[in-house]
């Protein structure tokens, strides 16, 4: 009786880390060319926080070039609002994103806010779920990115 009740949770687990491992072998193959490698934590909602690290972002682009820097921002606890689908950060998110700039978002943050709205926040839609946003920021960090704090 318990084998079939450990299978579902088996098979689950399996799908995320397989979710996971594809996910970080595509953000390297992303952009092949990139000299730097930059994870943006956002977990503050302060909107000044949030334009932050879309400046820096931004600036980072400028100054290294699109092919030349893999950006990838992670959004947890608060700030996960950056992502949500009526941020008002929206038009930035979409430059960005077709500038190659990846969009992460903490899917316990996620179960955290549909706890409190009743109901799932809707995503911004260049965002990707991860399992843990922390624990994406550790991965890439150990991917030999550098890890910012705006």
């Amino acid at each position: 009786m318990k084998i079939k009740y450990k299978w579902p949770g088996m098979l689950l687990f399996m799908a995320l880390f397989m979710n996971t491992v594809v996910f970080a072998e595509t953000a390297a193959e992303a952009k092949p060319f990139a000299e730097k490698h930059v994870v943006l934590q956002i977990s503050d909602p302060n909107p000044f926080k949030q334009t932050l690290v879309l400046n820096v972002a931004n600036n980072l682009i400028k100054h290294y070039g699109q092919d030349k820097v893999d950006i990838e921002i992670v959004a947890f606890g608060p700030g996960l609002r950056l992502l949500l689908a009526d941020n008002s950060n929206v038009s930035r998110i979409d430059g960005l994103s077709s500038q190659g700039v990846r969009f992460s978002a903490c899917s316990n943050t996620i179960k955290a806010f549909s706890k409190k709205l009743g109901k799932e926040p809707e995503l911004n839609p260049h965002s990707t779920r991860v399992s843990a946003g922390v624990v994406r920021i550790m991965d890439l960090v150990d991917q030999g990115y550098t890890l910012i704090k705006p």
